[in-house]
């Protein structure tokens, strides 16, 4: 639900007018949050998320809230615009908009200050935009909640917004709705929704996640445009080279609490607490090539890879790719009659112990790829080879075979996995019938699949929907280990963990590679990840690779011009900014008057 529906919902016959801004003294801060608490009361009982967390915010800064899942910074940016949620009792010494007490306000007075004064930027676009509205009439709604002018003045608004956050075609995107436009395109919608009312602060809860690298960039840019214009932004995210280039101070937050808090080069450059000093260490990229992102933790026992004789012809592995693709097309047609190259003559070759990164923006065919490698998806033309056999221009029966020797790992591992089945049943379903185990050792085979990936034996008992997600992606990895592959397909498997967790799960599929000889298909939009990970890497946009080579030379010295762009919009914790350094790779913010 957006926030102009959350209005909406509570709206009552007659609203009182818009509370202007008092006038504040210059150089006075404009957000005062001083000790704040936040609970959730059950059955009597209030159990406390949020502890003592203090800041200071004044026009044209910006203050990063950073943490990981649980950590309490969303609970944080949803009370500083009275979302917090049913249930929830907020304390604090002071939590001030001006001269005005947030702490002392009614739903409706939050109905009023929501837009007009804070702006809220949610993360997931296409769950907080209605799909059953045009992206106009979303944006207008805010307008027209508060008040704002007449309709036709409203609708030229929204064009004015949606033009100021570069989206191409304003009359085109008004009337289209959030399912039609791009991930980028919606979150920018969101933004333009967020600043109709030019508000004095705004809240951005990881308005960067999941987006694509020049994406990410762009955003960033628009939010830097809007610093440097006078806006103040509370900025939330786990991603430490994202508010680097943002952030003027930085609080570092874990399990409710502020661990660790000061100027964002102090903070980012020489760091006090070890949690903090962990999250900067996790982030992947050049520098971290060959070295373990997370702490060391107790060795875990050798996992036996059972490979019957006979499963794969007898060659030379060590020279002959695992995986071989040739001229791979595939073609998709829209609902309006329009034909698609999803995959337009990709090639490639996996060798064995080799990481192969597939990199692109969204749409540019890396996943179907990915798909057609799998045999999961048919392919118009081209060929593909797997352990030197024919895969793709056989039947599924003759498939069968070899079908063991390459296995999967997706994003989201909850959607794969049956949900009436525990995780005893999901692991011992993924170990072929025809390995000769009896029940028992099958069994056995599931607990040591469990162990090698880091798990305890009480998780085989419970549900996936009751594990975390680091932990649902970990039996990802222990399924696709089961049938004893050559090859596993990653397609943006670490992209929705955090950075500690995702941190842990590159280590685990290093240290599985190592020990076992396996091949990596690696997909992701995230180039830290891919620069870490990968060997070589092809680089694909629009269906068609662009570029393709060794990792270090695609990163140092990229040929092709979309390629420079990708890296040169990639923010990284190589260099620590000084506050309001500009984002790399995205141009510098256009001029203009102050706000």
């Amino acid at each position: 639900m957006s926030i102009a529906q959350q209005n909406t919902a509570e709206q009552t016959a007659e609203e009182p007018a818009i509370a202007e801004p008092a006038a504040a003294d210059e150089g006075a801060p404009r957000l005062v949050v001083d000790r704040l608490s936040v609970g959730f009361e059950a059955r009597g009982v209030v159990r406390r998320v949020v502890r003592d967390v203090s800041f200071e915010l004044g026009a044209g800064r910006c203050v990063a809230i950073v943490g990981e899942s649980g950590s309490g910074k969303s609970v944080t940016a949803r009370t500083l615009v009275g979302l917090t949620g049913a249930g929830a009792v907020v304390d604090a010494g002071a939590l001030r908009l001006g001269e005005l007490d947030l702490t002392a306000q009614t739903p409706a007075a939050w109905r009023r200050i929501r837009g007009r004064r804070i702006g809220f930027i949610q993360q997931d676009a296409l769950v907080s935009l209605d799909p059953l509205r045009r992206v106009g009439d979303e944006i207008g709604e805010a307008l027209r909640l508060h008040g704002w002018r007449d309709r036709a003045s409203r609708r030229k608004k929204v064009l004015d917004l949606l033009a100021s956050v570069d989206v191409p075609n304003p009359e085109l995107r008004a009337s289209q709705r959030p399912h039609e436009l791009s991930g980028g395109l919606r979150q920018r919608a969101l933004i333009a929704s967020a600043i109709a009312l030019d508000p004095e602060i705004i809240v951005a809860d990881e308005p960067t996640t999941a987006l694509d690298v020049t994406v990410q960039a762009q955003v960033l840019s628009l939010l830097a445009d809007m610093k440097r214009r006078g806006a103040s932004i509370v900025l939330i995210s786990h991603d430490l080279a994202v508010v680097a280039h943002l952030a003027d101070e930085i609080l570092v937050m874990r399990g409710g609490e502020v661990v660790e808090q000061g100027p964002a080069e102090r903070v980012l450059g020489e760091p006090r607490h070890p949690y903090t000093r962990s999250l900067i260490d996790a982030v992947p990229g050049g520098h971290t090539r060959g070295e373990r992102l997370a702490p060391q933790s107790e060795a875990a026992p050798r996992l036996v890879l059972h490979r019957p004789g006979g499963d794969a012809p007898e060659r030379d592995r060590a020279t002959e790719p695992v995986l071989w693709a040739e001229g791979l097309r595939k073609r998709f047609i829209a609902a309006d009659g329009t034909p698609t190259h999803a995959v337009d003559d990709v090639s490639f070759e996996l060798r064995r112990g080799e990481t192969l990164g597939i990199v692109g923006e969204s749409g540019s065919g890396k996943s179907t790829t990915a798909r057609i490698a799998l045999a999961l998806e048919t392919a118009d033309s081209g060929d593909v080879r797997l352990l030197g056999e024919p895969w793709l221009s056989v039947s599924e029966r003759r498939r069968r075979r070899l079908r063991s020797r390459i296995s999967v790992v997706y994003q989201d591992p909850l959607s794969s996995f049956d949900p009436r089945w525990d995780t005893e049943r999901i692991l011992l379903d993924a170990i072929p019938a025809g390995d000769g185990l009896g029940r028992a050792a099958r069994e056995e085979r599931v607990r040591e699949l469990l162990a090698r990936v880091a798990l305890p034996v009480e998780v085989l008992r419970r549900s996936p929907l009751r594990l975390s997600g680091g932990q649902r992606q970990r039996i990802a990895i222990a399924r696709a280990l089961a049938p004893s592959p050559d090859v596993i397909v990653l397609d943006e498997a670490v992209s929705a963990l955090d950075v500690s967790v995702q941190a842990q799960i590159l280590d685990l599929l290093v240290e599985l590679q190592d020990e076992y000889g396996l091949s990596y298909l690696f997909i992701s939009h995230d180039l830290g990840v891919i620069h870490h990970m990968s060997d070589r890497i092809l680089v694909m946009r629009r269906g068609r690779v662009v570029e393709a080579g060794d990792s270090e030379q695609i990163f140092r010295n990229p040929g092709h011009p979309y390629t420079r762009e990708l890296v040169s919009s990639l923010p990284t914790l190589d260099d620590i900014p000084s506050p309001g350094t500009p984002v790399p790779g995205i141009p510098a913010p256009t001029t203009g008057e102050p706000r």
